[in-house]
């Protein structure tokens, strides 16, 4: 089935990231403003069963891809109930989770096939994990990614990558591709409502290749999966490996298939989209949604939602908090 959202631009849009809560069990410091966010009242957050009837409006005009997203996604109630209505449409799903419920819903997910799990995992250090995360759940976590390997799901590591907060140990996470099938997604640190966002905390996709090539020597490209928003990479000899997500050095919006659904049920074109088109309220007063999806793409800025290479404050700072938009 071919997408029918198409930009002006003629991208086909068939992904679609959902968040199902901005609420979280950690408060990492990028991803959550320091003073908090106003949470969403229950009222306006999607019931499961109009998250299920809004993907399926989108997966009949062609997405194929689903990936659950936050706050933290398995904190949900029913989290359950409202993966197995999602598996039944027929698409490829995906989840993004911090990892520190995920040994409750490993069965679930193998009955389901949902085989690609994102954990967002910034530190190996367990001191460094309470101060990022200001929470000590390392050793859950930990447990429950090994747990993870050894069922044999596709796991990738998202790395936030912030200058003198955890650069230090981008060969550590190199490590643990050498004899593991894992791929490790360094992500550069991005601008959003509250984070007090500066490129100077910034590491780019060079200093990164440089870092690891100094320590492990030939480092290979690899083949980059169509729409991929990494450029992928392994050690020679390594069983695992990585990629580099560069956002703000490099972007990679020229092939972007991407959709988000925020979870009071507003479509956001982009990570970075100040403007949004609400699904919710026409959903609840019976309204087609397929008419203001289709124009909402229509929207779509070519990169970025138009943001320079400075990253405009006045900008972003009109965007949600990442927590609240579902990454």
């Amino acid at each position: 089935m071919s997408s029918q959202i198409v930009d002006r631009f003629g991208r086909p849009h068939s992904y679609l990231r959902i968040s199902l809560t901005d609420r979280c069990n950690l408060r990492c410091f990028y991803c959550m403003p320091e003073d908090g966010i106003q949470l969403m009242d229950k009222p306006s957050i999607m019931t499961l069963e109009e998250i299920i009837s809004i993907s399926s409006t989108f997966r009949e005009l062609g997405v194929d891809t689903i990936r659950l997203t936050g706050g933290e996604p398995l904190i949900r109630k029913n989290f359950d109930f409202l993966v197995r209505e999602l598996a039944k449409l027929g698409v490829t799903l995906k989840i993004t989770t911090n990892g520190i419920l995920l040994d409750r819903y490993y069965d679930l997910f193998q009955e389901v096939g949902l085989k690609k799990i994102n954990f967002s995992l910034d530190t190996l250090d367990k001191a460094k994990s309470v101060f990022i995360t200001k929470r000590d759940y390392y050793e859950r976590i930990m447990n429950n990614l090994k747990t993870g390997l050894e069922k044999g799901f596709e796991i990738k590591l998202n790395v936030v990558l912030i200058k003198d907060v955890n650069d230090h140990e981008i060969n550590d996470f190199i490590e643990l591709t050498k004899h593991q099938n894992l791929a490790i997604k360094f992500i550069e640190f991005m601008p959003f409502k509250g984070n007090k966002w500066d490129w100077s905390k910034g590491v780019s996709k060079e200093t990164i290749l440089k870092t690891i090539s100094n320590k492990f020597g030939e480092v290979e490209a690899l083949d980059n999966p169509k729409h991929s928003t990494s450029v992928n990479y392994k050690v020679k000899g390594h069983a695992g490996s990585f990629g580099i997500v560069s956002t703000i050095t490099h972007p990679f919006c020229s092939e972007c298939n991407r959709i988000r659904l925020t979870a009071d049920g507003k479509m956001k074109n982009c990570l970075f989209a100040t403007s949004e088109t609400d699904l919710l309220t026409p959903f609840r007063n019976g309204d087609e949604l397929t008419p203001l999806i289709l124009n909402s793409i229509q929207e779509k800025k070519f990169s970025r939602d138009g943001m320079d290479v400075k990253m405009d404050s006045e900008h972003y700072e009109k965007n949600r908090s990442m927590i609240s938009i579902g990454g």
